[in-house]
């Protein structure tokens, strides 16, 4: 394998750390705050994974003008959009899951999983 192909790739590799930091910072984590955290982290990796496979090498914007060839590459708007709306539904979810935690520190007076379950035992 050449190296230039691996280092040509540097967004996939970049998808592949953002991905696992996300994934074990969702399991070895007790604390509810860093678990969304590691969610944030995993969804920002699939963001940049479907923006990376919509770049079409020479494309442009889809925007037909005067000056625009009939055999011109056209980047797909499709994929961008998709993660626009990723992003509005991935924040929404992120604001929900902290509303969540801060009725649960409420409640039970910590965020750490183990003393949540410890004391949901208890009751």
């Amino acid at each position: 394998m050449d190296i230039d192909m691996v280092l040509g790739l540097y967004n996939y590799w970049i998808v592949i750390v953002l991905m696992m930091t996300g994934f074990y910072i969702v399991i070895a984590r007790g604390n509810l705050i860093k678990t969304v955290i590691g969610l944030n982290v995993f969804q920002i990796s699939v963001f940049l994974l479907y923006i990376t496979m919509g770049r079409v090498d020479g494309g442009t914007a889809p925007i037909l003008h005067e000056t625009a060839s009939a055999d011109q590459a056209y980047s797909n708007p499709l994929p961008s959009v998709l993660i626009l709306t990723a992003i509005v539904v991935g924040v929404a979810t992120t604001a929900l899951a902290l509303a969540l935690i801060v009725r649960i520190r409420e409640d039970y007076g910590t965020i750490e999983e183990d003393e949540i379950l410890i004391l949901d035992r208890e009751s």
